[in-house]
C-alpha cells in the first residue's frame, strides 16, 4: 500500500477563494476581490535584476505623483448637465440591478389529500392526532376520509384530541371539501364557514335541547315519574358537561379564526336566547356574555337580544324559582347595562319601551357599587353609573317622543299677542290718533319681541289676507313715531340711535319675508318702503351698498338668475334723491354702459298718455269729458302697468310741478282746473300715490276760488280720510282747511261742506281753543242766517202746488228760484224741507203715470233733483235728516207701492242728491234697501209677490249704484261721468264705518234668507245673491268686518231668520254666507265644509275661524236634535274628520281642532285616526311633484294635521290595548305615500339645491319622519304590499341618513329624527311568514363599511356602522385590500381581502430540505445565512402580497462568533442598499477594532512611528483582509483593482474605512478623497453615500500598531 501510494502523482494544489467570497463579475472572469493566487508565467516569477535587488513592485497605472483628476472633475461638476448625468447614471444602475433580480418562484403548496382507511388505521391515525408527541407534518401528507359534521365532532371529543390539533385537522378537512368548488363561478370562500357554523350551532342546540324544565305535575303523580333531565344524573351530567365544554373550546378557536361564520353564530345565540326556557337561559346568557362585544357591534343583533334579556328578566321576577336563578338574573342585568352603555340604539323601540320601561328604569338607576366591587375604583364606578343614567334618560326621551306621550303645547302667548296686535292694527280708522296708538309699547331695544312686532307690522301692511289701502301708511307712521321716540330716549341717555338697527331690521325683512317675495305683493311692498324712504326710516343708498357688499347676484337685468332684490330696487320709489344715487341705481339694474333704459321710455309714454287726457294743462284743445274710469285707465295703460318708481317719478317730478305752476299762475279756467284735478286724483288714487293727491289737494285748496272745485277738493279729502289719519297728516290738513275757511270767509262766502269737514277732522284735537271757538261762532252765524229765529213760525201746507208746477216750468233757473222762494217763505219752520220732499215724491208718482217715455221721466227727475239740491243748500243740516225721517214715517208705505216708472224717477233723484252730497248713502240704504230685503225675506203670500219684487228690484238697483258703481252710466242716470263716480265713492265710505256698518252686517243674514225664499222669482234671487257676493267681497266691507268681527258673530248667531233653519241645504247656504264674509271664496260649501284659507289660525284669521267653527258646531248640534236630520248628521262625522284634516295648518290650529275630538271613545277615535291618516296619505300623493323640483305644497300643514291626531290619540297612549287598529288599506296608503315623497326628497337633495330649498326640504323630512313614527305606533295587519314598501323605505331612509350625517348637509337636528324613524321601522316590519329562518338583518342595509363617507362624525359613524352588515374582525385580513397598478404606475386600492380560513392551513414547521454541501457551508460559516433563495411553499402564496426580491440578504446569527473585522468583511460583500441606511453603514465602516489598534506609549515611540510611516506605507505587503490565503502574486487581470490590493493602504483614510474586499465599481463611485503620505504616494479611498449626498466627517483614527517588516526572498528550485 505504501508503494502504491508513492507511485500515485501528487495532486497539483490549486488555490481557491473562500466560499463566502463572491466573484467580481457574475459572467466575466475577473477573479475575486483581494484574492490573487499564483499562476504560471506571472510577472513575479521573472528574476530580473531589478526584481532581485529591489523586489517585485508593480508600476502605477498612472503617474500618481503628478497626475490629478481635479480639473476633469471640476469641469464635469460645473457643467450644466452634470446633475442630470449623475441621475441618469444612478437610474441606469438601479434599472440593471432590478433586471438581474430573479422572480419569486410559483407556489409549491399542496393540500394534504384525503385517503380512505380501514377502521384500525383510521383509529390509529386519530390516536396519533391525539398524541402531542407525533408531529403534524408526519400526519399532514394525507388525512383519513370518513365521518362528517356532528359525527366528526363526536369523534374528536371521544379521542380527546387537543384543540389546536383538532382545529388543524378540521381545517384540512374543510379545505378538501371546498377544493372542488373553488374554480366554479360564484364561489364564496366563506360559505363553508356558514355551513360549519350551522353544524356547530346544531350540535350545541342538540345538547341544549336535552335540558328541560318540569311541567306542572298532575295530582297524585310524582314529579320524578314525569320529568327526566340529563343534568339530574351525575354520569350523564358529567358526559354532557364534558361534551359541551369541548364544543365551547372548539368554538372559541373556530370563532377567532373565522372557521364559523360570525353572523350566523351570533344570530343563533340571539334566536336561542329569545326562545329558550329559564334552564337553558343560564347557559345561553353566559354564551352571550362571552361574545357580547361582537354582538354589540350590530344593532340588528343587539335589539332582539335586549328584548330577550328583558323578557327573561321579567319572567325570572315573576317565577317562583327566582331564588335559584340569582346568577342568571344578575348576568341578565349586567348584559342590559352593558347594552345601555355601549349601544343605546338597541333600546330605541317604542314597542319594547311600552312593555319593559318600568323594568329597565329600575335596572338603570340601581346602585352599581355592589355589582362591580373589586373591579375598579369608586370613581370609575361613579362615572359608569353617570354614563348609564345619561344614556337611559336619552333612551327614555327618544322613545317617549316616538310614542307622542308629551302633551302638545296649547296656543302660545306669542299667538295671543299677535292676535291682539292684529286687532289693534285693524281698529285704525279715520278717527284714530296715530300718536296714541301703542303698538310697540316700551320696546326700544334689540329684543325678539320688538323684532316680532316689526315683522308683524310689515307683514300686516302688505299681506292680501288683510284689507285697506291705509295699511302701508299706518305702518310707516308707527315706525316713524317709534324711531322718533327711540332717538329722543337715546339722546337723553347718551345711547346709540336706532337708525342702523332699524335699517338692518327692515333689510332683513325684505331679504327673508315670504310675503315680500311674492310677486303679487310687490306693489304693496314698494308702496311701504317708498314711505319708509320718504321718512328716512330706510336708506335706499345703504340698501344698495349692502347688496353690493355681500356680492348679491341677479340684481342686474343682464343676469339670467333674478334676485328677489331686483324687483325691490326696480319698484321702490325715490323722493328727493341725488343724481348720484339715481345713477348708481341705474348702473346696478341696467349696467354701467346702459344709455337707454326701459324706464326712460316708459316715462315718455306715461307723459304722452297724461298729455292726451289733460290737454288743457298743456295748452291743447279741450276734448270730450272722460266719462268712464275704465276708459281712462285703458287710455293710460302704460301708467297703470308701470312700476311704482316710474309712477311716483312721473307724478312727483313732472305732473305735480306742472299742475302746481298752473294753479299758482291761475291761467286756467275753473272748469278746466276742476277736470285736471279730478282726472289727476283718479290716476293718482289708482296708482296709490296718495301723498301726491294730498299735495295737489292742499295746493288747490290754497289757491282755488271756484265753489265747484272746492267741493271736489273736500270730497277727495273726505274720501281718503283714513289714509290721511294713517299718515298722521290730519293736523296739517285741519290747519289747511281752517286757512281756506278764513280765505273764503274773507271773500264773504261760507261753505257748509268745508266747515263740516273741518270740524270732523279736528274732532277737538288739533285746533287751538281760539280757532275752534271762532269756527263754532262762524257755524252758529251761518246757521242763524239759514234758519233765523222767528216769534211766529209759518206753517207749511201739506201740498205745495209750486212743486207740482215745477215740472212744467221751462225756465232753467226755475229750480233755483223755487227753492229760494220756499226758503224765504218757510225758513223759520223746522219741517218745510220734509214737506217739500213729500210733495216731490207725490209728484214723482203722478209724473210717472203721465210721462210718455223714459226721456221725459229723466228730465223730470233731473229738474226735481236740481230743485232738491238747491233746497239742501238753504238748510242748516241739509236735506238728509228730513228724508231719513220721511223713510221711517209715512214713506215706508208709499215707497212699497211705487211702480217701476216711479222708481226710475225716484232712483234718479236719490242718486242725484247723493252725488251732490244732499243725502247720505246710509240714509238711502237704511230707508229703502234694507226694508226691501226684509220684505222679500218675509214674503209669504202670492198676492204681494209682484209689488214686493218691484220694490226689491229697485232697492237692489239703488244699492248697486251706491256701493259698486265705478264707471259713469253714459246716460242721464247718475253717476254720469267720472266726477260723479268720485262723489259716490266719497258717500259710500260712511257705509263701512260705525255705526252704520253694524246695520249693514245685520241685514246680510236677511239677504241670505231672501235667497232661499221660493216665493221670490229666481232671477231676483240670483240678483240678490250676486249683490251679496259683491258686498261681502268688497275691500271696504272686509276692512269693516275685520275691524270688529264680533259684529259678524252676533249678526249670524242672533238673526231670527237663521234660528229656525230646516234642512241641510239651507244650513249649507247659511254657512256659505258666513264664509263669504270671512274669506275670499264665492262658492257654496257643504254643511260641514271648512273654509279654504292660506293660514287657518294665523293671527290674520284666527278670530274669523273661531266664529265659523262655533257657528258650524251649533248647526251640527241642531241637526242632531232633529229627527229628519239626525241620520245625515251622523253620516257627517266622516265629512267632519276629513274636513278637519284637509284644512288644519298650524300648531295652534291643531290644538284648537284636536280639542274638539279629544276624549272620544276608541271606535270614534279609530275612525278619526284612520280617516286622518288616509287624508294625509292622499295629500302626499296629490301634492307629489313631477321631476326633481320638490315643492312643499300641503306639506306645510301636514305636521299640524298630525298634531290633531296626537290630541285625539293622547288619552289612549297610556294603555296599548286602547290604541285603535289601523285598517290595512290605510296602512298601505300611508306607507306608500311616505315612501314616494321621501324618495323624491332623496333624489332632489342629490341635485343642486339652494340654501332656502335645503332648509325647506329638511323641515319637510322631519315632518314626514314624525308621521311615519305616528303611523307605526298603531296595531295593524302588514300586508305583502306594506312589507315590500317598508323594505324600500328602509333603504331610502338609510341613504338620507348618510346624506345628512356628512359634509355640508350635516344636520344635528334632522339626523336623530331619521335615525329613530329608521330604527322604529326596522323593528316593526314583521318577519315573513313563509320564511323558516330567523334573520334579524333582513331589512338592514348592505353597504360595506369602506363605502361610508370619511367625514362622518365619530359618534355618527359608530352609530351607522352598527346598522351595516355584520363584518367580523379577523386579525389576519384586518386593513388589507386588493390593489393593482394602473397604466401610470399608481397603486389603485380595490375591494377588501376576503378571509379564506379553510384554504389558509397552518404551517406545520417541517425542516427545509438542503443538500449536504449547503449544510456543510452553513456549518463552516457558523450558520450565517446570506442566501437569497426563497421557497414559496406556504398555503398563502407570496404573490398575494406582491413580493419581489430586492437582492439584499438578511444576515442572521452574524453577531455570534465573529469579530468586528469578520463582520465587516461579511457585510461589505452583501448588497445592503434596500435595508442598510447611510448612517448605519457609515457608523459600521468608520469604527475601529480596539484590539487591533494600540497607542504609542512614549513620545519617542510616536516619533519613530511617524518617521517610519512612509516606509511602512511603501514597503509593507500585508495580506488582504478580504482573503484568508497569503499571496504576493499578482496577475494582469487584477491590475484594474491593484490600487486596493493592500488593506493597510486604506486603513488610515479619514473619509472611509472600507475594506479591501469591497468591490470597486468606477461607475458608481460617488465621492473619493485622497491624501498624500510621507512617500508622496496616493491611496484611493472610496466613500459610499446615499442619494442625498450626505458626507459624514469624523475625527482621526488612531494608527495601528507598528508591525515588523520582513522581506521575503524568492527561492529557486
Amino acid at each position: 500500500m505504501p508503494e502504491q501510494t508513492n507511485d500515485l502523482p501528487l495532486p497539483i494544489y490549486k488555490s481557491r477563494p473562500p466560499q463566502w467570497l463572491p466573484p467580481i463579475h457574475s459572467t466575466a472572469d475577473l477573479g475575486y476581490p483581494g484574492f490573487y493566487p499564483p499562476r504560471p508565467s506571472q510577472d513575479e516569477d521573472a528574476l530580473t535584476e531589478t526584481n532581485v535587488k529591489n523586489g517585485f513592485v508593480l508600476d502605477n497605472p498612472v503617474s500618481a505623483e503628478s497626475f490629478s483628476a481635479s480639473a476633469m472633475i471640476n469641469t464635469e461638476l460645473h457643467s450644466n448637465d452634470s446633475l442630470s448625468k449623475l441621475a441618469d447614471l444612478m437610474s441606469e444602475a438601479f434599472t440593471r440591478r432590478v433586471e438581474r433580480i430573479p422572480p419569486v418562484p410559483p407556489s409549491s403548496y399542496r393540500i394534504p389529500t384525503r385517503v380512505t382507511l380501514n377502521d384500525a388505521k383510521r383509529q390509529a391515525w386519530f390516536a396519533d392526532l391525539a398524541n402531542p408527541d407525533v408531529p403534524l407534518y408526519k400526519l399532514g401528507k394525507s388525512v383519513p376520509h370518513g365521518a362528517k359534521g356532528q359525527d366528526l365532532l363526536d369523534l374528536l371529543h371521544s379521542n380527546n384530541v387537543a384543540i389546536p390539533r383538532a382545529v388543524w385537522f378540521l381545517r384540512v378537512f374543510g379545505a378538501n371539501e371546498t377544493a372542488g368548488l373553488r374554480n366554479k363561478p360564484g364561489y364564496n370562500p366563506t360559505q363553508y364557514s356558514v355551513d360549519w357554523a350551522n353544524v356547530v350551532t346544531g350540535y350545541m342546540k342538540k345538547q341544549l335541547t336535552e335540558i328541560a324544565l318540569p311541567s306542572a305535575p298532575r295530582p297524585g303523580v310524582n314529579i320524578k315519574h314525569t320529568f327526566k333531565s340529563v343534568l339530574a344524573d351525575s354520569d350523564t351530567r358529567e358526559r354532557w358537561i364534558s361534551r359541551f365544554t369541548y364544543c365551547l373550546k372548539l368554538l372559541r378557536t373556530f370563532y377567532t379564526e373565522g372557521l364559523v361564520d360570525h353572523k350566523t353564530f351570533l344570530t343563533w345565540i340571539v334566536q336561542q336566547t329569545t326562545a329558550c326556557n329559564l334552564a337553558q337561559a343560564g347557559f345561553l346568557t353566559r354564551l352571550a356574555d362571552e361574545y357580547l362585544d361582537d354582538i354589540m357591534r350590530s344593532r340588528a343583533l343587539s335589539r332582539p337580544l335586549v328584548e330577550a334579556c328583558a323578557s327573561k328578566l321579567a319572567e325570572i321576577k315573576a317565577t317562583s324559582a327566582q331564588e335559584y336563578l340569582h346568577d342568571t338574573e344578575h348576568l341578565l342585568k349586567i348584559l342590559l347595562q352593558r347594552f345601555c352603555l355601549n349601544i343605546p340604539d338597541a333600546f330605541i323601540s317604542p314597542r319594547l319601551w311600552m312593555a319593559y320601561s318600568e323594568l329597565l328604569g329600575g335596572l338603570m338607576i340601581e346602585n352599581l357599587t355592589g355589582n362591580y366591587s373589586g373591579q375598579g375604583t369608586d370613581q370609575n364606578i361613579i362615572d359608569i353609573q353617570r354614563s348609564l343614567h345619561t344614556n337611559y334618560l336619552d333612551i327614555a326621551r327618544r322613545n317617549e317622543a316616538m310614542l307622542f306621550r308629551s302633551a302638545p303645547s296649547q296656543v302660545s302667548a306669542r299667538l295671543a299677542t299677535a292676535v291682539w296686535d292684529v286687532k289693534l292694527l285693524n281698529s285704525i280708522s279715520r278717527d284714530t290718533d296715530m300718536q296714541k296708538v301703542q303698538f310697540f309699547g316700551s320696546e326700544f331695544d334689540d329684543t325678539p319681541k320688538f323684532k316680532d312686532k316689526l315683522d308683524m307690522l310689515l307683514t300686516w301692511s302688505v299681506t292680501p289676507l288683510q284689507y285697506g289701502d291705509h295699511r302701508p301708511f299706518a305702518a310707516a307712521t308707527l315706525i316713524r313715531i317709534w324711531r322718533d321716540r327711540a332717538c329722543e330716549r337715546a339722546t337723553r341717555r347718551d345711547f346709540k340711535t336706532p337708525t342702523e338697527f332699524l335699517q338692518d331690521q327692515l333689510f332683513d325683512w325684505l331679504d327673508s319675508s315670504e310675503i315680500a317675495e311674492e310677486p303679487s305683493n310687490i306693489r304693496a311692498v314698494a308702496l311701504l318702503y317708498g314711505k319708509l324712504v320718504k321718512h328716512e326710516l330706510f336708506s335706499y343708498a345703504n340698501y344698495i351698498q349692502r347688496l353690493i357688499a355681500r356680492a348679491e347676484t341677479g340684481l342686474s337685468f343682464n343676469e339670467a338668475t333674478e334676485s328677489r332684490h331686483r324687483r325691490f330696487l326696480t319698484w321702490i320709489p325715490l323722493l328727493n334723491s341725488s343724481i348720484s344715487l339715481i345713477n348708481q341705481r341705474k348702473a346696478i339694474l341696467y349696467g354701467i354702459r346702459a344709455r337707454e333704459i326701459p324706464e326712460e321710455g316708459a316715462e315718455r309714454s306715461i307723459r304722452k298718455e297724461i298729455r292726451s287726457v289733460l290737454p288743457e294743462l298743456f295748452g291743447g284743445e279741450e276734448k270730450s269729458i272722460v266719462i268712464s274710469t275704465t276708459a281712462l285707465l285703458a287710455h293710460c295703460n302704460t301708467l297703470i302697468s308701470a312700476s311704482r318708481f316710474e309712477q311716483v317719478r312721473s307724478f312727483r317730478q313732472w305732473l305735480l310741478p306742472l299742475v302746481r305752476k298752473s294753479i299758482i299762475r291761475q291761467k286756467l279756467e275753473s272748469n278746466a282746473l276742476h277736470k285736471i284735478y279730478c282726472i289727476s286724483v283718479e290716476l293718482m288714487a289708482y296708482t296709490k300715490c296718495f301723498h301726491c293727491i294730498l299735495d295737489l289737494a292742499l295746493c288747490m285748496l290754497e289757491h282755488t276760488t271756484s265753489s265747484e272745485l272746492l267741493i271736489g277738493i273736500i270730497d277727495s279729502l273726505h274720501r281718503y280720510a283714513t289714509i290721511w289719519a294713517c299718515m298722521d297728516m290730519l293736523p296739517a290738513i285741519t290747519l289747511a282747511l281752517d286757512t281756506a275757511h278764513q280765505q273764503w270767509k274773507s271773500r264773504g262766502t261760507q261753505s257748509r261742506p268745508l266747515l263740516t269737514l273741518l270740524m270732523e277732522f279736528d274732532n277737538g284735537r288739533y285746533l287751538g281753543d281760539t280757532s275752534r271757538e271762532r269756527i263754532l261762532s262762524d257755524i252758529a252765524f251761518f246757521t242763524h242766517q239759514l234758519q233765523p229765529t222767528a216769534d211766529q213760525l209759518d206753517e207749511v201746507p201739506d201740498t205745495l202746488p209750486e212743486v207740482l208746477l215745477l215740472n212744467d216750468d221751462p225756465n232753467p233757473a226755475a229750480s233755483s228760484l223755487l227753492a229760494n222762494a220756499l226758503w224765504i217763505k218757510y225758513r223759520s219752520s223746522d219741517d218745510w224741507a220734509w214737506k217739500v220732499w213729500d210733495n216731490v215724491v207725490t209728484n214723482v208718482r203722478l209724473v210717472s203715470s203721465i210721462a210718455a217715455n223714459l226721456s221725459s221721466r229723466r228730465a223730470c227727475a233731473l229738474r226735481y233733483g236740481n230743485f232738491l239740491w238747491h233746497v239742501d243748500q238753504h238748510l242748516t243740516n241739509g236735506l238728509d235728516d228730513d228724508i231719513s225721517r220721511w223713510f221711517i214715517g209715512p214713506g215706508k208705505n208709499i215707497i212699497s207701492a211705487l211702480t217701476s216708472d216711479a222708481w226710475d224717477i225716484l232712483t234718479f233723484i236719490l242718486l242725484y242728491l247723493a252725488v251732490h252730497g244732499s243725502v247720505k248713502a246710509t240714509t238711502i240704504l237704511s230707508g229703502l234697501v234694507y226694508p226691501a230685503w226684509c220684505l222679500g225675506a218675509s214674503l209669504n203670500s202670492v198676492e204681494h209677490e209682484q209689488v214686493s219684487e218691484t220694490y226689491l228690484r229697485a232697492a237692489n238697483s239703488l244699492c248697486h249704484h251706491l256701493l259698486f258703481q265705478e264707471d259713469g252710466s253714459g246716460d242721464e242716470m247718475p253717476p254720469v261721468n267720472i266726477f260723479d263716480v268720485q262723489c259716490i265713492r266719497t258717500r259710500r265710505q260712511v257705509v263701512y264705518c260705525e255705526p252704520h256698518f253694524t246695520l249693514l252686517v245685520t241685514n246680510i243674514p236677511i239677504l241670505i234668507h231672501l235667497e232661499s225664499n221660493d216665493l221670490v222669482s229666481q232671477d231676483l234671487r240670483d240678483e240678490s245673491r250676486s249683490l251679496r257676493y259683491r258686498i261681502c267681497r268688497d275691500p271696504g266691507f272686509r276692512q269693516g268686518a275685520y275691524r270688529n268681527l264680533d259684529i259678524i258673530k252676533e249678526a249670524f248667531e242672533n238673526s231670527p231668520h237663521l234660528l229656525n233653519t230646516n234642512g241641510a241645504a239651507h244650513s249649507k247656504h247659511v254657512i256659505s254666507g258666513l264664509r263669504m264674509i270671512l274669506y275670499d271664496s264665492a262658492e257654496e260649501v257643504e254643511l260641514y265644509d271648512w273654509p279654504e284659507v292660506t293660514c287657518l289660525l294665523s293671527p290674520w284669521k284666527i278670530v274669523a275661524t273661531t266664529i265659523q267653527m262655533q257657528f258650524m258646531m251649533k248647526q251640527l248640534g241642531r241637526a242632531l236634535v232633529q229627527d229628519n236630520t239626525r241620520e245625515t248628521a251622523s253620516a257627517s262625522l266622516d265629512k267632519l274628520t276629513l274636513m278637519l284634516f284637509h284644512h288644519t295648518k298650524t300648531s295652534e290650529e291643531a290644538c284648537y281642532v284636536g280639542e274638539m275630538a279629544r276624549g272620544a271613545d276608541t271606535a270614534v277615535a279609530g275612525k278619526f285616526i284612520n280617516n286622518g291618516l288616509n287624508c294625509m296619505a292622499q295629500i302626499l300623493l296629490e301634492s307629489a311633484p313631477s321631476g326633481l323640483s320638490v315643492q312643499s305644497g300641503s306639506l306645510d300643514r301636514l305636521g299640524e294635521l298630525l298634531r290633531v291626531l296626537i290630541h285625539v290619540a293622547h288619552p289612549l297612549r297610556e294603555d296599548s290595548i286602547l290604541l285603535p287598529q289601523l285598517e290595512h288599506i290605510v296602512q298601505d296608503e300611508v306607507l306608500n305615500s311616505l315612501f314616494l315623497r321621501i324618495s323624491q326628497f332623496e333624489s332632489t337633495y342629490l341635485a343642486h339645491v339652494t340654501q332656502d330649498e335645503s332648509h325647506r326640504i329638511k323641515g319637510d323630512l322631519v315632518l314626514l319622519m314624525r308621521l311615519l313614527q305616528f303611523t307605526l305606533g298603531f296595531r295593524g295587519v302588514w300586508s305583502s304590499r306594506s312589507k315590500e314598501v317598508g323594505s324600500k323605505l328602509c333603504d331610502t331612509l338609510f341613504q338620507l341618513l348618510i346624506r345628512f350625517a356628512d359634509g355640508d348637509a350635516l344636520d344635528f337636528l334632522l339626523y336623530p329624527v331619521i335615525v329613530d324613524s329608521l330604527l322604529y321601522l326596522y323593528d316593526e316590519i314583521p318577519q315573513d311568514s313563509k320564511g323558516v329562518s330567523f334573520d334579524p338583518f333582513r331589512h338592514y342595509p348592505s353597504l360595506p363599511v369602506s363605502e361610508l363617507p370619511t367625514g362622518l362624525p365619530a359618534e355618527y359613524r359608530k352609530q351607522i356602522i352598527s346598522l351595516l352588515p355584520y363584518q367580523p374582525v379577523v386579525p389576519t385580513i384586518s386593513n388589507l385590500v386588493n390593489s393593482h397598478k394602473d397604466m401610470h404606475g399608481n397603486v389603485v386600492f380595490g375591494s377588501p381581502v376576503i378571509n379564506r380560513p379553510w384554504e389558509w392551513i397552518e404551517n406545520l414547521g417541517e425542516p427545509t430540505l438542503v443538500d449536504a454541501k449547503e449544510g456543510r457551508q452553513r456549518h463552516e460559516r457558523g450558520k450565517v445565512v446570506t442566501s437569497c433563495q426563497i421557497k414559496n411553499s406556504a398555503s398563502l402564496p407570496l404573490e398575494n402580497f406582491g413580493v419581489q426580491l430586492t437582492g439584499a440578504n438578511i444576515i442572521r446569527n452574524i453577531s455570534a462568533g465573529y469579530d468586528s473585522r469578520s463582520k465587516g468583511n461579511i457585510q461589505s460583500l452583501e448588497d445592503g442598499l434596500p435595508s442598510d441606511g447611510i448612517f448605519a453603514r457609515d457608523w459600521r465602516e468608520t469604527r475601529v477594532d480596539p484590539d487591533s489598534v494600540s497607542l504609542p506609549s512614549s513620545r519617542s515611540e510616536m516619533s519613530q512611528e511617524i518617521s517610519g510611516h512612509s516606509t511602512f506605507k511603501r514597503e509593507r505587503r500585508g495580506v488582504p483582509r478580504g482573503s484568508p490565503t497569503s499571496s504576493v502574486i499578482s496577475r494582469p487581470s487584477a491590475l484594474g483593482s491593484s490600487v486596493r490590493r493592500s488593506p493597510t493602504q486604506a486603513s488610515h483614510s479619514h473619509a472611509s474605512n472600507s475594506t479591501v474586499s469591497e468591490i470597486i465599481d468606477v461607475d458608481s463611485l460617488s465621492n473619493a478623497t485622497s491624501r498624500k503620505d510621507s512617500s508622496k504616494r496616493k491611496a484611493a479611498v472610496v466613500v459610499t453615500i446615499s442619494d442625498d449626498e450626505i458626507e459624514i466627517v469624523e475625527g482621526p483614527v488612531p494608527p495601528a500598531k507598528k508591525a515588523r517588516i520582513s522581506k521575503s526572498k524568492a527561492k529557486k528550485k
